[in-house]
């Protein structure tokens, strides 16, 4: 996994912000948001916004809310209390169809349908939408393109590609229709390390180049380290802290933090080969 942790040069405000950082007008907003599942609270008045341009990091143990907070996003649960803006609108019944259309969702290993080609996962909402197929041509060689992903594996079925390569699909058809919000859900979790460190700067890059809002769930540190500036650290349906890495390393805000990134451990290797 990568060392490049992200530190910022002062510290940070409330809402992870830099000092002198302008606002950035919000793309999405949870405000007050709650769920509970079987009378347990699973986010508790949870406040968050992620603003044009932003990739934001979620970070936290299993079960403290990430996953909850990107199916609120897409209008897939509905909050208990509080409310859901995406784009300024708050998202319900009237609303959630149109917006999903402007979101891309990555998951792990891609999220393809078997018996689909590549392509086919990638077209798959354009052509349900009546693209032109001149449009649909277009627009998948500029992601083929983006993406470094190769042309002539368009072709193949989910099973004949690689692990790197189904996420790419994933990430290709999360694209299509060129979303204001990307969502992805633990996206490199099952990839090969040395697949996952280049897909990291591929990711990276695209995210820099698309200038789009970006929520990226992970369990590992110094992966949403890497690809955010912002870090979102949850627990038990809270934010515990959110700021740069820096922030979270020399002014953690409770105990729990420092216990947080003293877990994220690393390999050191000795010269006879042993690990101490």
């Amino acid at each position: 996994m990568p060392e490049r942790l992200q530190a910022s040069p002062v510290p940070d405000t409330s809402d992870g912000r830099a000092i002198g950082e302008p606002i950035v007008e919000p793309t999405l907003e949870l405000l007050g948001a709650t769920k509970r599942y079987d009378g347990k609270t699973v986010l508790a008045s949870l406040d968050l916004r992620i603003g044009h341009g932003e990739t934001v990091g979620l970070i936290g143990p299993s079960g403290s809310g990430k996953t909850t907070i990107l199916r609120l996003a897409l209008g897939l649960l509905t909050p208990d209390a509080g409310v859901v803006r995406f784009r300024g609108t708050p998202l319900g019944p009237s609303t959630v169809r149109g917006a999903r259309r402007q979101m891309g969702y990555v998951v792990q290993d891609g999220g393809l349908f078997p018996h689909l080609t590549a392509a086919q996962n990638v077209e798959l909402m354009a052509r349900h939408l009546g693209w032109e197929a001149a449009r649909i041509d277009a627009r998948r060689s500029e992601l083929v393109e983006l993406t470094r992903f190769p042309g002539d594996a368009l072709g193949r079925y989910p099973a004949q590609l690689s692990g790197g390569q189904r996420q790419r699909v994933g990430l290709m058809r999360a694209l299509f229709l060129d979303p204001a919000l990307l969502l992805l859900d633990e996206p490199l979790g099952a990839i090969d390390p040395l697949v996952r460190a280049e897909l990291q700067d591929d990711l990276s890059a695209v995210f820099a180049r698309l200038d789009k809002a970006v929520i990226v769930v992970t369990h590992d540190l110094a992966e949403a380290a890497f690809f955010a500036r912002r870090l979102v650290l949850l627990r038990q349906g809270r934010v515990v802290q959110q700021g740069s890495i820096e922030t979270l390393l020399r002014a953690p805000a409770e105990p729990f933090v420092t216990h947080f990134v003293e877990a994220q451990r690393r390999l050191t290797v000795t010269r006879n080969g042993k690990t101490p």
